[in-house]
């Protein structure tokens, strides 16, 4: 029998809502990124931004304020007895520029911090070195390795490993729901490990971003995505298919934005710069940095960042564990299947445009009960449900 003129109109309307509802995530996602990435990167502007005038005279200090007021908060200009110590703020990123001025003025810099703040400032200098009729010659104390000469290759190193972390959330917690706990902590371990082990595939034999110090970036490559991966697993059980925004406001919007790769966060706008200080990304970033190219200065830091959202991933994983027992206990007592509050599709609408009658409503709740049985008797029985589909499918790369 054919479907009449109303039936096909609620079907419709039906479809049309479910469309409507799944838009959501994805116009959100378009704000987010939009404010996260125009907010952080659309106008560089330095702040307090660290150089030294090399000298110990009066006309150094003379020298070193003029450059202050002219700045208008821009700089922050000291000055320091001699070049070896000048080079060795720059190779502790206590600085980002030294200026020796004289009849040959030089500037030294470490484009390893930070190829777009090493720029800056020898841009400022370069001008300061035209008004005194001079050619300024620019030293790097600490070049980066020659596979990534602009020094942005380690930060689409930390894209690569962030999005395979945080994408695999979405199949662990929406396609492995039926599984135990334990069992999607371990698919957790298991992707942290492959995904840093391509990671450091990416920075070594493939693309040469370092050209030394590889085992301790697949270390921090392992301890931030298996920290990304808990998180999100976690997470899961609580947001279900609101999952993947979570872990993209998070892992993407304001951690690429704040991680350093890009723009320093003195060049960025105090609440990204803010955040540089604890997030994950930033961790990872100029922990790979001072391991790499700083000889381990300030390394401890930023590998405690790392541990820290580490142990967020395990609380995460922990108080997920105490929920879902406590549901399986509420279900146990109402009768249900043990597992159902976690393995049950949501009931599909009725798109027939037509009330179904109380047999029908009882075959459906039968047929869903019988389901939820056979989803819950074992890991690997139930099947991938279609709202963990629907989720999978909305998970994005950036």
């Amino acid at each position: 029998m054919s479907a009449g003129p109303n039936g096909a109109s609620g079907t419709s309307a039906g479809a049309l809502r479910h469309v409507l509802s799944h838009l959501v995530t994805p116009l959100l996602m378009c704000v987010g990124m939009g404010l996260a990435y125009l907010g952080a990167f659309h106008a560089p502007e330095p702040h307090d931004l660290r150089v030294d005038v090399v000298g110990s005279g009066a006309s150094a200090h003379v020298f070193a304020q003029t450059l202050q007021d002219r700045g208008d908060g821009a700089l922050s200009v000291r000055t320091v007895a001699d070049r070896d110590t000048a080079v060795n703020h720059l190779r502790t990123q206590q600085s980002f520029g030294a200026y020796l001025p004289g009849k040959t003025p030089r500037l030294l810099v470490a484009t390893a911090s930070s190829d777009t703040s090493a720029t800056m400032v020898q841009k400022v200098f370069t001008d300061v070195a035209a008004g005194q009729g001079a050619p300024l010659e620019v030293t790097d104390v600490a070049p980066t390795a020659d596979g990534d000469p602009t020094g942005q290759g380690l930060f689409f190193l930390l894209v690569a490993v962030s999005i395979g972390s945080y994408a695999s959330v979405a199949v662990i917690g929406g396609a492995g729901a039926v599984l135990a706990l334990r069992l999607r902590a371990a698919l957790a371990f298991g992707v942290s490990l492959v995904v840093s082990a391509i990671g450091a595939a990416f920075a070594g034999p493939l693309f040469g971003l370092v050209d030394h110090g590889l085992g301790g970036l697949w270390a921090m490559a392992w301890l931030y995505s298996a920290g990304i991966l808990l998180i999100g697993v976690g997470l899961h059980t609580f947001l279900k298919r609101w999952t993947t925004l979570g872990v993209m406001v998070l892992f993407v919007m304001l951690n690429f934005t704040s991680s350093g790769g890009v723009f320093r966060p003195e060049l960025q706008p105090g609440f990204f710069g803010s955040l540089h200080a604890f997030w994950n990304g930033a961790g990872f970033l100029e922990g790979v940095r001072s391991h790499v190219y700083f000889g381990g200065h300030g390394l401890g830091d930023h590998v405690l960042v790392l541990v820290v959202w580490f142990a967020a991933g395990l609380a995460a994983m922990g108080v997920a564990g105490l929920a879902e027992a406590r549901w399986r206990r509420e279900a146990a007592g109402r009768g249900r299947p043990a597992a159902s509050r976690l393995t049950e599709a949501p009931s599909a609408p009725d798109l027939s445009g037509t009330e179904s009658s109380a047999p029908e409503r009882s075959a459906r709740e039968s047929s869903a009960s019988a389901g939820g049985r056979s989803g819950s008797e074992g890991p690997g029985t139930g099947s991938v449900r279609p709202d963990a589909e629907e989720e999978m499918e909305e998970t994005v790369g950036v």
